[in-house]
């Protein structure tokens, strides 16, 4: 059994190294499909942590209870709401985005934005407050001083930009149900891995898994590299 496995991995490496067009096809889907919906967690999701944590105001406990108890939302539960509003017969249909890749990214949007809020709120509300007091003394208006503050917390800012697209480029409810699997179209690494595995195509399956890991292990490493820079 041992030895299946490092045969099938040696294979999985060459499948890697041969440049084997389906495979390097999948995965520059998969990394567009999840930038996508992390640049558009960032644009909807960042006005409103920044709120959360510069402002108070009644009901932003709630707010942000609401949003940390979406961080373990099941992504195939989301999966099947999103497929419920998006099918033909669901009040979204009319848009006819399901089993398209923009129905991916806008269910992996909505996946991640309660990690991309939670992650740059807390990071705002980290930074020393007098910073902000420092800034008012030196006759800053109440935009600069805020500005001041979201300058001081973009590590924080980097980080849920990071931990949002590994759990996009991760999540396969939402790429399954909404995204259909389709060939060429929305096939991306997790659809494909959990497909091939169930076909017994262990090679192939290991080879994107591989990939996955690098990307998520790469992504991650460069983020620390620049943070060790930027301090």
């Amino acid at each position: 059994m041992s030895f299946e496995i490092l045969e099938g991995l040696l294979e999985a490496l060459n499948l890697i190294f041969s440049g084997n067009p389906t495979l390097y096809d999948i995965t520059t889907r998969s990394i567009l499909i999840s930038g996508t919906a992390t640049l558009l967690s960032v644009v909807w999701g960042a006005p409103l942590a920044i709120i959360l944590g510069l402002r108070k105001f009644r009901g932003k406990t709630v707010i942000k209870s609401l949003f940390n108890a979406l961080l373990g939302v099941p992504t195939v539960a989301l999966g099947l709401i999103l497929y419920l509003i998006l099918s033909r017969s669901g009040p979204l249909g009319f848009l006819d985005i399901l089993y398209a890749p923009i129905g991916i990214i806008i269910g992996q949007a909505i996946l991640i934005t309660p990690i991309t809020v939670s992650f740059i709120t807390s990071a705002i509300e980290s930074v020393d407050p007098e910073i902000r007091d420092l800034a008012r003394t030196l006759g800053a208006s109440e935009t600069r001083a805020s500005i001041s503050v979201v300058e001081e917390s973009s590590s924080g800012f980097l980080l849920a930009i990071i931990a949002s697209f590994n759990r996009a480029i991760a999540e396969l409810g939402v790429a399954l149900m909404v995204g259909g699997n389709v060939k060429g179209i929305t096939r991306v690494l997790t659809t494909t891995i959990a497909l091939e595995t169930s076909r017994g195509e262990v090679v192939l399956a290991i080879a994107l898994t591989i990939i996955l890991l690098s990307i998520v292990i790469v992504v991650s490493f460069l983020i620390n590299f620049i943070q060790r820079r930027r301090g």
